[in-house]
């Protein structure tokens, strides 16, 4: 009997391997990490060899875990870091060349000359993304740039640009599937928005042959099916595909416009359910594709932060003030505020609604008598002051206020922040009892597909709520706690 689907939740660390039944319960969950590769500062990359094999260890070991075969799997869920660009050979599978990761900086140069040409407008309007090197499009330009030879070999239809969604399937499939969905080309600076197709102006600029891109599916049909896969049967059907943001808005049952998440992760997304219609946001938000369902489209604003927890990541292996992230929410409750030190965790530049690459992290309002306490308390408060932040650029954008927040990821675990950032945005926040709801999201979209859940009503009823966090703050004390993060920003942005 098949019950279970497999989520294949590919991030930015790790790759981690989930059994997901019709309850949206986690029947066994593993995790495999591997390198992270910085070629100089700013660089960040990965090597497409290691991104499989911790995939088939995460398959290989959850499957040992539920005590399984993989006959039991009904279908495949795929979810990944976004806007990571990968290349391989289309025919034996082989990478290229090491990933890009979206963090990467190094297109940086290219995207200031594309603006000096004035074609941040052009893009801005095609593709709902402001150009920036977070972005796909440059990362592939600066390697086709980097290898003449590589490009002369693209022209010839041998090699494969795509997000790591598209490489999965492709390894999956035994090379036989090359896709990518819309809601992950919606983050490559090259497809339409409208058209949800590759554009040919968009290539144009950026030198890049239409036929090294993969084809463009909706989020939820059978994409291909496993052949050759170590540790699983052939015939598996791949059915769902999301970028991991989006699957975390649709594994939330985020389905209606005003419906809104935020991921405490790496770093930190909100994303709003916008509905069928495009809202280009005048306010330095993204507008992307949430999810495609047949031939209806969702599309969603989103807001990222790019560091959240990697600021507690750094106050551990940085400067050693804690031994592990558990220690943090003890921490920072041991003392009742941070006695005016606020933190700016602009560790690798300032995201929406800022986009200032080169801005970097600032703590503010050194005393004598400031300890790692005050230290670990502002740097849960900055990251919740950078929500507030993304949460009003999109509540302008929207014309209505956010309906419905739900949180998730791991740093929503952290009660304080939670309480903190409810205090902040004047919100309930509702976290769900499962917070990997970006490897649900997938497992959704792939079960959808084969009919496992018949609609969005199931997945909507057999979600549960964890806890819900209401205000508390007084109006005066929120006033103060953001006329201190505004003057912070100021002088960040200087």
């Amino acid at each position: 009997m098949q019950e279970f689907i497999l989520a294949i939740d590919q991030g930015t660390t790790g790759t981690t391997a989930l059994l997901i039944n019709q309850k949206l319960e986690i029947a066994a969950k593993t995790n495999h990490e591997f390198r992270q590769i910085y070629p100089q500062a700013g660089w960040v990359e990965h090597d497409l060899n290691d991104i499989w094999q911790s995939t088939l260890l995460a398959i290989s070991d959850v499957l040992k875990k539920a005590a399984i075969s993989g006959n039991q799997i009904a279908a495949i869920g795929i979810t990944n870091q976004r806007e990571t660009t990968c290349l391989w050979e289309k025919k034996t599978g082989k990478p290229l060349a090491n990933a890009i990761v979206w963090q990467c900086r190094r297109t940086a140069s290219i995207c200031e000359t594309l603006k000096k040409q004035k074609k941040e407008d052009l893009f801005r309007n095609k593709t709902g993304l402001v150009l920036d090197p977070y972005f796909s499009g440059t990362k592939m330009k600066w390697l086709l740039d980097k290898d003449p030879h590589l490009y002369h070999r693209a022209q010839k239809n041998e090699v494969i640009f795509g997000t790591i969604d598209s490489f999965l399937v492709s390894k999956l499939t035994n090379n036989a599937s090359f896709v990518t969905d819309a809601s992950n080309a919606s983050r490559t600076l090259l497809m339409n928005l409208k058209t949800l197709q590759w554009d040919e102006e968009l290539l144009d600029i950026l030198k890049i042959p239409r036929e090294i891109l993969p084809e463009i599916k909706s989020s939820s049909e059978i994409y291909g099916k496993t052949k050759g896969v170590e540790g699983l049967p052939d015939g598996i059907p791949i059915s769902g595909i999301a970028g991991d943001q989006q699957a975390a808005l649709f594994g939330q049952a985020c389905f209606e416009p005003g419906h809104a998440k935020c991921t405490y992760g790496t770093g930190s997304f909100l994303l709003a359910n916008i509905g069928s219609k495009i809202i280009h946001s005048k306010n330095n938000l993204i507008t992307t594709v949430a999810w495609k369902l047949k031939d209806d489209v969702t599309y969603a604003l989103e807001g990222s932060a790019f560091i959240a927890g990697a600021a507690v990541q750094w106050l551990r292996d940085g400067l050693g003030i804690i031994r592990d992230a558990s220690e943090m929410e003890a921490l920072a409750t041991s003392v009742t505020d941070t006695q005016g030190v606020v933190f700016v965790p602009a560790l690798t530049g300032l995201g929406a609604p800022y986009w200032k690459s080169h801005a970097r992290g600032m703590i503010s309002g050194l005393t004598r008598g400031t300890t790692k306490a005050h230290l670990a308390r502002a740097a849960l408060e900055g990251i919740a002051f950078e929500n507030h932040d993304l949460a009003q650029a999109m509540q302008k954008d929207m014309k209505r206020e956010i309906s419905l927040l739900k949180v998730d990821g791991g740093a929503s675990q952290n009660n304080f922040l939670m309480q903190f950032q409810s205090d902040l945005l004047k919100k309930v926040m509702i976290r769900p009892k499962t917070i990997e709801t970006t490897a649900i999201g997938a497992a959704c979209l792939a079960g959808l597909a084969i009919g496992f859940w018949k609609d969005l009503s199931d997945i909507q009823n057999a979600w549960q709520k964890d806890k819900a966090f209401t205000p508390k703050m007084s109006d005066q004390d929120r006033t103060k706690h953001l006329e201190s993060w505004q003057h912070a920003i100021r002088q960040c942005l200087a």
